[in-house]
């Protein structure tokens, strides 16, 4: 469910403010942009991860497709938040279909919901440093109402959900695809939405670590609301075009919400530092639509003490001049990069 040569799948990332969503062709094992867009969620339409007016999303879903001229009928989708649960484990060393039998069991003892509400899915990572008798797995595991209510969504768009991924995994997938990246090299990639900050500390394509944090852009909004006196709307208006009635106020509101965030990103590195055989984190790459928001790489940067850039989903991606506009690219690539990661996906894939 999670994880030669397949039919492109379009990369549909259904997230609490938008909806992205990106084509891409494989040539040669490089990825060449097919399609690649973004549309605007009524606000409440996703809370906390749950689909709370489903016929809004897809409508947005379809009128997206369509503006686009999408035929493709195949997507993969992602999933994060409180109803994703991801374990690295330590198991007896055996093979993929032993292990397959056994997941079930094995999962138990790990996902705090009952084993009949969730999907699961495992990878095998290789033999555990510790005990080569022994192999370390990554087991993740979805709540099936959530995974049920996304089904439900692209059915009623007319497309059929062929892979579930999860967002760190997908953000994994954009990342490895566009950098060429030292294998010893530990990097974290954190991708900031709307409502949720979903972490992944990888290492010569592996994840070490994961973590999806309940805090993100809407955090701006609040506050400009708040002290500005403005409806949601107004205040998302604010938030983008930055033009105030009192520019030094919405200056501070922008330093103190980067500080609360670059806090919590240094409080779950720290977390990663202290239980991290692997090494320490060597670089930092911020993606998500409030990464781009001002001066919050120089935040992180200054709070961790390390590089931070922002990542380029289309940064080794193939694209045609004619057909897309690179400022345009660059101005919304930092938004589309789980939609990229899953559109590199292919049935089949694990």
């Amino acid at each position: 469910m999670f994880f030669q040569r397949k039919k492109e799948i379009v990369g549909i990332d259904i997230g609490s403010s938008s909806v992205k969503l990106v084509q891409l062709k494989e040539q040669k094992g490089l990825y060449c942009l097919q399609n690649v867009g973004i549309s605007p969620l009524p606000p409440e339409a996703i809370v906390d991860n749950t689909l709370m007016d489903s016929s809004s999303v897809v409508e947005t879903v379809k009128n997206l497709l369509k503006s686009l001229g999408v035929k493709a009928k195949e997507v993969a989708c992602s999933v994060s938040g409180n109803s994703v649960i991801i374990r690295k484990i330590v198991l007896p060393a055996m093979p993929s279909e032993e292990l397959e039998d056994q997941i079930l069991w094995e999962a138990e003892q790990y996902i705090p919901f009952d084993i009949n509400d969730v999907n699961i899915d495992f990878q095998i990572l290789g033999p555990n440093e510790g005990d080569p008798s022994k192999m370390d797995v990554l087991l993740v595991a979805s709540k099936k109402d959530m995974i049920n209510d996304y089904l439900a969504v692209f059915n009623e768009a007319g497309l059929k959900l062929v892979v579930v991924d999860v967002d760190a995994f997908a953000l994994q997938n954009a990342f490895e695809c566009n950098y060429d990246v030292d294998p010893e090299e530990v990097c974290a990639l954190i991708n900031i939405g709307a409502a949720i900050m979903n972490l992944n500390i990888v290492k010569g394509g592996v994840s070490l670590f994961t973590r999806d944090v309940q805090m993100g852009g809407n955090l701006y909004s609040e506050e400009i609301q708040k002290q500005y006196g403005l409806n949601g709307e107004e205040a998302e208006r604010l938030k983008i075009a930055g033009e105030p009635p009192d520019e030094v106020r919405l200056q501070e509101i922008f330093s103190r919400i980067n500080g609360t965030l670059a806090s919590e990103i240094s409080r779950s590195l720290d977390f990663y530092n202290s239980t991290a055989g692997e090494g320490k984190i060597d670089k930092v790459y911020l993606s998500g639509g409030c990464a781009k928001t001002a001066l919050l790489t120089d935040a992180v940067n200054e709070k961790l003490g390390l590089p931070v850039e922002i990542l380029n989903p289309f940064f080794k991606t193939s694209y045609s001049d004619k057909e897309f506009d690179p400022e345009y690219l660059q101005e919304i690539g930092p938004l589309v990069t789980v939609a990229m990661g899953l559109a590199t996906r292919r049935l089949g894939d694990k």
